[in-house]
């Protein structure tokens, strides 16, 4: 984990006193097209991708010939799938896809930056001590808001081992409580306040911040 370097932002804490916040995750300069090119992927890889329509191809029956082809007086036709009849197929319509499409990760840790500086430069980010929920306590995660009295939508963002914490949020309204690992650039921007447990904090800057791997071609040349 990089080491941290301290900036002139800080964050309140709620309950008292405040916490410098890391220099290399909450002082860029915010990037608009790169965080709008994220947000779009982020978005596009939680759609599901499970939309369905059949084909005429697909659709059972019209194996026959309606009626004769001359003769009758009516239109030709070859099948009472045809997408011109009721109960025919679609013509262009939905079929299972994938809709992701790839960021790099140093584009996405650059975005993540951006995101998180916005939230510090605007002073709408907070940390608080989420071992203070010893048990699930709506009331009293209510109360630590008001207290704070920011704007909403708020994110919470707690480590997995935060479970308490994070029940006592998540029956509140116009919040959204993530484990720091599932903390996307989408779910920052869409925040109006940002509140980080002290133990999320850390791992939320190195997520920021980390430098990429080096490839071994790369390490190869470096020897």
């Amino acid at each position: 984990m990089p080491s941290a370097r301290t900036t002139g932002r800080k964050a309140p804490k709620l309950g008292g006193g405040t916490v410098n916040l890391d220099a290399g995750a909450f002082e860029a300069r915010f990037n608009m097209p790169l965080v709008h090119e994220t947000v779009r992927a982020e978005l596009a890889a939680r759609r599901r991708g499970t939309a369905a329509t059949k084909t005429r191809g697909e659709v059972r029956g019209g194996g026959a010939k309606p009626w004769r082809q001359k003769g009758t007086g009516r239109a030709r036709a070859g099948s009472s799938r045809s997408p011109l009849w009721t109960g025919g197929g679609t013509v262009f319509g939905p079929s299972p896809r994938s809709y992701t499409f790839k960021i790099n990760r140093k584009e996405r840790r650059a975005a993540l930056r951006s995101a998180l500086s916005m939230h510090a430069e605007r002073q709408s980010i907070a940390v608080f001590d989420a071992g203070a929920f010893t048990e699930p306590s709506t009331s009293q995660a209510a109360t630590l808001l008001a207290d704070w009295g920011a704007d909403a939508p708020t994110l919470v963002i707690l480590t997995a081992d935060e479970a308490a914490a994070g029940m006592s949020f998540r029956n509140i309204k116009r919040l959204e409580a993530l484990p720091v690992e599932d903390t996307g650039v989408a779910d920052l921007v869409g925040a109006a306040s940002l509140l980080v447990s002290e133990a999320a904090l850390p791992t939320l800057v190195a997520l920021a911040t980390a430098p990429a791997p080096r490839s071994r071609v790369t390490e190869e040349a470096a020897a």
